[in-house]
């Protein structure tokens, strides 16, 4: 972008460090957790991934905006994101599916960015010190002024999200993955039986529930506060726990639900966020990681099979606090070792740590939606019998 009429913006974080830079996007101030992204594609999926609420993303890719942005990339109806942190903006987008710029796209969601900065140095300050609050402003150029609102702003720790983000409203989705983006062409679920599955709501991204159609499911998203006898009102196959923002912990109506969900014999599949409070409904508990896991070639396994995925998020599960005989560890991150995924040994009920849809990222775990299916499929005819 041009410097000759760029507005100065300034990034302070919760330390006292403070960057200056350039604007993009909207003006104004935005707080919220600092942390970094190391996908190389895929920028406009991140920004809109309700897994990102309340927080600020450092993209360590030094390029973006080259690609613009269109509607049908969108995990969700707008940008997500507190705010956005850039090397370089590219403002007049190359690609033929370009229907707007990124600064643009911004502008009209009212999300600030700031560019020309050194994120490579911010990144590792990050992987040093650990993710914190930070504020981006092109209003506040005083860094003690903005550190004085940045301390001021609550801690992700404690911080329930979930309810910025979950659908206001029952509804039902139906859309698969098109098909000149569909890479499982030889899925053994998609062309048999329909299963019916309701969906959690903690912040679910789109591809998500396209994944699960083009599996064969009939998909009922609910908002996250439905209470257990209302989800089992629809009569499902399965039980489906979403990703989404925040700490786990604190969205305790989550947790007691799927609780609940436990004892109806239902198969259930859990990601992300859903992961976390399958966890803790099974009696674990959670953790906040260092700096998280955020990038598109996380490598995940366990028992000789290894997956390159696609990771977003701030907390874990202790793997010492999985004392449940029934549960075990599935899959761990090979790059620190945390938990990526647990099973139950003898119910159909598992969740991972990563994205198997991908979006953006690798399609190396697309076979656990095939998993969750057949798993209601034996489950219909266990009944059947």
């Amino acid at each position: 972008m041009p410097l000759f009429d760029a507005t100065p913006a300034l990034l302070v974080l919760a330390d006292g460090t403070s960057y200056r830079g350039w604007s993009f996007g909207a003006t104004g101030t935005a707080i919220g957790e600092v942390v970094f992204n190391t996908g190389m594609t895929g920028y406009q999926e991140v920004l809109t991934d309700p897994s990102y609420c309340g927080q600020i993303i450092v993209f360590t890719y030094p390029e973006l905006g080259n690609t613009g942005v269109n509607p049908e990339d969108a995990e969700s109806d707008k940008p997500q994101l507190k705010a956005c942190i850039a090397r370089n903006i590219c403002d007049r987008p190359s690609n033929w599916r370009a229907t707007q710029s990124l600064p643009d796209y911004l502008k009209e969601h009212h999300i600030p960015g700031i560019y020309g900065i050194d994120t490579r140095a911010l990144t590792r300050k990050i992987r040093n010190v650990g993710a914190m609050n930070g504020g981006v402003s092109t209003e506040i150029l005083d860094p003690n002024e903005l550190l004085e609102r940045v301390n001021a702003a609550p801690l992700m720790s404690g911080l329930n999200l979930v309810k910025e983000v979950t659908t206001s409203e029952t509804y039902e989705w139906s859309e698969a993955t098109t098909a000149a983006w569909e890479f499982n062409i030889d899925s053994k679920t998609s062309s048999q039986e329909k299963f019916t599955v309701v969906a959690l709501d903690f912040g679910v991204k789109r591809n998500i529930l396209r994944r699960l159609a083009s599996h064969g499911c009939r998909v009922i998203v609910v908002p996250a506060d439905t209470p257990t006898q209302e989800i089992l009102k629809h009569n499902p196959d399965g039980i489906f726990l979403s990703n989404g923002p925040g700490d786990p912990s604190a969205v305790t109506e989550g947790i007691e639900t799927a609780k609940a969900l436990l004892k109806s014999d239902k198969p259930i599949f859990g990601i992300c966020m859903g992961h976390q409070i399958l966890g803790q409904a099974l009696g674990a508990q959670t953790y906040k990681l260092k700096f998280g896991h955020r990038g598109l070639n996380q490598p995940a396994g366990l028992k000789e099979r290894i997956e390159i995925t696609s990771q977003n998020h701030s907390f874990a599960i202790d793997p010492d606090s999985l004392t449940h005989s029934d549960v075990e560890i599935s899959h761990l991150n090979l790059n620190d070792s945390t938990v990526a995924g647990v099973k139950h040994k003898t119910l159909p009920i598992f969740s991972v740590q990563y994205h198997p849809e991908a979006s953006p990222g690798p399609h190396d775990a697309d076979y656990l939606f095939e998993q969750f299916v057949e798993s209601m499929k034996k489950a219909r005819q266990t009944i059947t019998a």
